[in-house]
């Protein structure tokens, strides 16, 4: 089970961070990631990030602004958000295991429910 939080409104530049606690997570689980889905938009992949301290990817639009982390003793993975802007508006959705754990392969593995970002 996957529990998205952090989620709110914010006026552009500022900064928000959103949690995901992954009551499910073990060791054999590879990765975690977010995407997001705005009104009308296909769901988009914004950072993934291997387990075990592997490598994090970043989608090009949010790059230099956005970082991903994992507290793999809490089971939680964060994204810190900052110089936020209105098109990063979007229900953001964390993921475990998901195909390939590609940012561009948003299907299969586990979600949550998502939280919903607002940026004015």
């Amino acid at each position: 089970q996957l529990v998205e939080s952090g989620g709110g409104s914010v006026e552009a530049g500022g900064s928000l961070r959103l949690s995901c606690l992954a009551s499910g997570l073990s060791q054999s689980s590879n990765c975690m990631g977010w995407f997001r889905q705005a009104p009308g938009k296909e769901r988009e992949g914004v950072a993934a990030i291997y387990l075990g301290s592997g490598p994090s990817t970043y989608s090009p639009s949010v790059k230099g602004r956005f970082t991903i982390s994992v507290d793999n003793a809490k089971r939680t993975s964060y994204l810190q958000m900052d110089s936020l802007k209105p098109e990063d508006t979007a229900m953001y959705f964390c993921a475990v295991d998901w195909s390939l754990c590609g940012l561009s392969t948003p299907f299969g593995g586990h979600w949550g429910q998502g939280t919903q970002v607002t940026v004015s």
